[in-house]
């Protein structure tokens, strides 16, 4: 067996692992994605959690990778299994000479998220009488992909967790249906030409700890100023947000955590460390609204774009409200 099948130490550090999972090939030469595992050593609990008997998947969003150490440990005193993944082309399974998180569908995402469950023991056509339950967790992009995918696999999720996720385009969607002709003729055009960045590295600013934040990562993985947007990519976006947009019937309950405002502006001010500098949070409601008949928003004061990247009396708030939003979501499933 070639390591490319087998757990290994992860860059995180113990009691993290990693597992290569292979995808075959595109334009771009070989495809993986990689699996991370949280495996501290086993300890009496002299507790049940509302997660136990549950294993978590969480997804990164755009420009990103997994690297919250934190969000595993709280999952894991909770009683889950915590697993994340690093999509293909982002972070641990980005390849020398391929386009940094470069999919032309979000549903390509779906090989990804079938590896990723089988190796994690749910796989296709377990339904939820298999014996341990199944939460997804999905950030920003992630979220917007989870939601996608929950909605093509009932039967699949237990519940699904959404921290900001990117369901409709930041020009709400009137900016939206006016935008996506000018990508789809760009795509067909120049698929992978560069798009004008419009991210002033903000964000980065509020997070890193080379900056205003206090988290250390991989700035290749994670750049200041995100990757560089391709039209055939973003139409893809759009396409997502089209569907949700239309209303999508997920078969498990969501809870959506989102800061409590909004600052998009051209220039810095300090209102960006504790609001969310990336996406339109009311219209972000309104479209989680439409994932499912049953749908929970919490909205999570001086929150930054990633709730759980937040000041920690912040992210305390947030985790309290996932518990709690637990407790009752997952009681009898």
């Amino acid at each position: 067996m070639t390591d490319e099948c087998e757990w290994r130490p992860d860059i995180l550090g113990e009691p993290f692992e990693q597992l290569t999972l292979p995808l075959g090939e595109d334009s771009e030469g070989d495809v993986v994605a990689t699996l991370v595992r949280y495996s501290p050593a086993p300890h009496l609990r002299l507790h049940r959690g509302p997660a136990a008997d549950a294993d978590v998947l969480y997804v990164h969003g755009w420009s990103d990778y997994f690297f919250q150490t934190e969000l595993a440990r709280f999952w894991h005193d909770q009683g889950a299994r915590f697993h994340a993944l690093d999509l293909r082309k982002y972070g641990r399974s980005l390849r020398t000479g391929q386009t940094p998180g470069f999919v032309d569908d979000l549903a390509v995402y779906d090989e990804d998220i079938a590896a990723a469950l089988e190796a994690m023991g749910h796989r296709e056509g377990g339904g939820h009488g298999r014996s341990r339950r199944l939460i997804l967790l999905g950030h920003s992009t992630g979220g917007l992909t989870l939601s996608l995918w929950a909605d093509r696999h009932p039967g699949r999720a237990d519940a699904l967790v959404l921290n900001s996720p990117w369901l409709e385009f930041q020009a709400h969607s009137a900016g939206r249906a006016a935008l996506t002709p000018l990508v789809d003729l760009r795509a067909r055009l120049v698929p992978k030409a560069p798009m004008p960045n419009v991210d002033l590295g903000f964000y980065t600013r509020t997070v890193s700890r080379t900056m205003d934040g206090e988290w250390d990562y991989d700035l290749a993985w994670r750049p200041v100023r995100g990757f560089p947007v391709h039209p055939v990519w973003l139409t893809a976006v759009l396409a997502g947000h089209a569907r949700v947009a239309a209303g999508l019937h997920i078969d498990a309950p969501v809870l959506t955590l989102l800061s409590a405002r909004s600052t998009l502006l051209p220039f810095w001010t300090p209102d960006m460390l504790k609001s969310d500098v990336v996406l339109v949070v009311r219209d972000i409601a309104e479209r989680s609204l439409g994932l499912a008949p049953t749908v929970t928003v919490s909205w999570i004061q001086d929150a930054l774009h990633d709730v759980f990247l937040s000041a920690a009396p912040v992210r305390q708030a947030a985790y309290t409200a996932m518990e709690r939003w637990m407790r009752g979501a997952l009681s009898g499933s």
